[in-house]
């Protein structure tokens, strides 16, 4: 029935039809298990979003005592007393500025929200002409048609070009690939983006980043200051930040959210996955007091905005992500992630020796391993080789399952993960990598 009925995301279905399919029955910690009872490290937390592990008897109950209140009340027009909770705690944790709180169900969703929000913005203070948005090469923020036309990976948005607006691009800062390192690569960014505004500031709307990290482009972390230094030339020029922490937030970079670590206050910011533990699809816009202002206004004016989603603030997602919240304040989870990531660093480390590992890139509990077909040149292996791939497939008939980007081998354990499950995974994943590039495993 799987083969012959459902169609999976970012999937080649007639390689997977071919294949030997996975298919998960059960959870518990950092493990996952199928059908047949195999168990597997989940060394990507579920596409990056488990925080606390599977099965986690406290978020259960919240979740179940919910349930004997109500599943579900819409936030048109009126509330639920989790959503006002929730909302509540996440004006607490957030940068300093974000005190409005707009729900949807899913990070591409949140970010429609911003891009539409940012763009009504101008309009309701009489701002016509600020109609572009920036954003950044490789960036990805999710699969919307908004959120694709601010996105910027050829293979994933080219097909939908001719649906798409179309942004402003400047370079997102790749140390590994650009020749002068990390502080050229710095420098090109904010100096497109200078000039960019200087010239056309009064066009655009907003600039949209991945911050410190971006995700799908290839797990590529910023040079330090680098987001201080966007954030400063947006202020400067009277453009809007949006922050899309859909993959970075909720401790996952060693602080609560990614601006945090250059003490950044955007002015929307998007934040999804982790924000319920990994449980259930909820998903916030949070906008500062400036921008909601600019919709508060009489009904005649028609200000309002007209947006929604049929289960936005659900309650039972709400009160999940409450209860995950507590958990990482009970637990010094955020902290925990910081030690957590030394030791995977160390861990790592002396993969760098190897022939064909050209980079290892981290923030936290993000890391991209980048494979390269000669290291001296950093040449990339061809698509048609399939190097992450057969990787992350050798890494699954360790015990282990993760998803590549390209090239690069994902590893983004659960948050949870305690020292010896993370020594384990990254055992896996080294012998899963030299296993394929120096000895030629090929299933």
């Amino acid at each position: 029935m799987n083969k012959a009925h459902l169609w999976h995301p970012f999937t080649q279905m007639k390689d997977y039809n071919n294949a030997d399919p996975l298919i998960i029955e059960r959870g518990e910690g950092v493990f996952l298990y199928d059908v047949q009872g195999r168990a597997y490290y989940d060394g990507f937390s579920s596409v990056w979003l488990n925080v606390h592990g599977h099965n986690v008897p406290e978020l259960n109950e919240a979740i179940t005592d919910q349930l004997g209140r109500v599943a579900h009340s819409t936030l048109l027009g009126m509330a639920n007393v989790p959503a006002i909770e929730l909302a509540e705690q996440l004006v607490r944790i957030a940068p300093k500025g974000l005190r409005k709180v707009f729900y949807s169900d899913s990070g591409a969703t949140g970010v429609e929200i911003a891009l539409k929000m940012a763009f009504q913005y101008w309009r309701n203070k009489g701002v016509c002409g600020k109609t572009a948005f920036v954003s950044m090469n490789e960036a990805y923020h999710g699969d919307t048609i908004g959120a694709v036309s601010v996105g910027a990976i050829p293979l994933y948005h080219e097909t939908f070009r001719p649906l798409l607006f179309k942004p402003h691009l400047i370079p997102y800062p790749n140390a590994y690939r650009h020749e002068g390192g990390a502080a050229a690569a710095m420098e090109e960014t904010l100096s497109a983006l200078r000039l960019l505004l200087q010239t056309r500031a009064e066009e655009i709307a907003a600039l949209i980043v991945e911050p410190i990290v971006q995700g799908a482009g290839g797990i590529i972390v910023m040079p330090p200051g680098c987001l201080r230094e966007i954030a400063a030339l947006c202020r400067e020029y009277g453009v809007l930040l949006i922050a899309d922490e859909v993959a970075t937030g909720f401790g996952r970079t060693g602080a609560m959210f990614a601006c945090d670590l250059e003490a950044v206050a955007p002015d929307l910011m998007v934040v999804g996955k982790g924000l319920t533990g990994g449980y259930l699809p909820v998903a916030v816009t949070l906008a500062t007091d400036e921008v909601y202002g600019a919709f508060y206004a009489d009904y005649e004016e028609r200000k309002t905005f007209f947006h929604g989603h049929s289960f936005t603030g659900n309650p039972l997602g709400c009160a999940v992500a409450l209860a995950s919240l507590r958990l990482m304040e009970e637990r010094n989870m955020v902290e925990g992630v910081r030690t957590k990531a030394s030791f995977v660093e160390r861990k790592l480390a002396p993969l760098l020796a190897r022939r064909h590992v050209g980079d290892i890139r981290q923030q936290g509990l993000m890391i991209g391993i980048e494979l390269v077909r000669d290291k001296e040149s950093r040449a990339p292996y061809d698509w048609e080789e399939r190097i992450g791939v057969r990787t992350t497939k050798r890494a699954r008939e360790l015990g282990m399952l993760t998803r590549p980007l390209g090239n690069v081998i994902v590893f983004i354990p659960p948050l949870a993960s305690t020292e010896a499950e993370l020594d384990a995974m990254t055992d896996i994943l080294a012998e899963a990598i030299v296993s394929v590039t120096e000895e030629g495993w090929d299933g």
